[in-house]
């Protein structure tokens, strides 16, 4: 949920929804689209879609020397109502002058919360899903500040690493935290550090998260349990069901809710918003791969499902429910299932499917 500098988009007389479309890098160019054509689906639901195509990434650094262009920023900034992100193939080692331009956009924009739904379909729509939860990764600080340094001491090469951890971040990402769970039956949140060990950094976000009911009564409805990150993953693959919803520092975010998408099939189905108070960018969970990019056989699910719940956060319930609907459908028929699923269908294939329904 966001606040309602974002929702009063929605609820106001609009004509039109500018979206801005970054597929970046890899198989992004193929998922993005999918998500475009499921948004167009949708008619009158929402205002009418205007899209407007951006560039970033690494492909782009590599023509470019620029990884997140100026005028990509601009227009995000300046012209565009939300955003989609398809992926991004940063390098495993260092490139110089390249960084990652998925991460700068999320502290330009200041989209402080990474909101990944990790959702299991049912084969009868009428049963709860096993699995049911939504990570909550703070996206701007922990180790993702990206201040590292190499030296040379007595024994050879040492690096380190700064980790940044504040309590403005701490509570805001909790804040958000609390505001889903609230909204949740079971309004259960599950806070997740390392406290025993990282005391300092891991306990300022520990105590800044726990704090916020101090300050809003009204999340005194939400029952509070803590776990720390490595028996966290293990619960998470042994008792999936005990978590609700989960907030966690950015690193151990990001791990969680990779790790919890193999308790859904695949990372192929797992979207996620980059949210803020402004702003709002859509997120398949999964990279480039760039094993299968150009087949045509890139599960479009995350992304479709990233375009619902960018919408969702819009303030456009109805037409997220509709996508929604539509890709519970395909998936429980399993007729059209991409090969990350164990079938043989095409993007293409998965796409019409959907939209059909849609």
């Amino acid at each position: 949920m966001l606040r309602t500098s974002i929702r009063t988009m929605a609820t106001a007389a609009r004509k039109s929804l500018t979206i801005g479309l970054i597929p970046a890098d890899g198989i992004g160019k193929e998922v993005i689209p999918a998500a475009r054509t499921a948004i167009e689906a949708l008619g009158s639901d929402i205002p009418t879609p205007k899209f407007v195509d951006l560039i970033a990434g690494f492909e782009t650094f590599t023509r470019t020397g620029v990884a997140l262009p100026e005028e990509t920023v601009e227009v995000l900034k300046n012209d565009c109502d939300c955003a989609l992100f398809g992926s991004v193939s940063s390098p495993s080692k260092k490139v110089v002058g390249y960084s990652s331009p998925i991460v700068a956009l999320r502290k330009i924009l200041d989209l402080y919360a990474n909101i990944r739904p990790v959702v299991s379909v049912s084969p009868n729509p009428n049963e709860p899903s096993k699995v049911d939860m939504i990570v909550v990764r703070e996206n701007t600080e922990c180790l993702y500040v990206k201040q590292e340094q190499l030296t040379v001491g007595e024994h050879g090469k040492e690096a380190r690493a700064t980790r940044l951890i504040t309590e403005r971040a701490s509570t805001r990402i909790g804040k958000m935290a609390f505001e889903l769970a609230l909204a949740r039956p079971r309004k259960h949140l599950t806070v997740i550090h390392k406290s025993n060990v990282l005391s300092v950094t891991d306990g300022l976000f520990r105590e800044s998260v726990r704090a916020v009911p101090l300050q809003d009564t009204r999340f005194e409805a939400v029952t509070v349990a803590e776990q720390l990150v490595d028996s966290a993953v293990y619960r998470l693959f042994r008792e999936p069901q005990i978590y609700d919803v989960m907030v966690a520092p950015n690193l151990y975010g990001d791990i969680l809710s990779d790790a919890a998408a193999a308790l859904v099939g695949s990372l192929g189905v797992v979207p996620s918003v980059n949210a803020g108070d402004e702003f709002v960018m859509g997120e398949p969970v999964h990279g480039s791969a760039p094993d299968i990019f150009g087949q045509g056989i890139a599960n479009p699910v995350a992304s479709i499902r990233s375009a619902a719940l960018m919408l969702r956060h819009l303030g456009y319930i109805e037409a997220a429910k509709r996508i929604d609907n539509a890709v519970d459908s395909v998936l429980r028929e399993g007729q059209l299932l991409t090969p990350d699923l164990g079938g043989t269908a095409k993007t293409r294939e998965v796409t019409e499917a959907i939209a059909k329904r849609i």
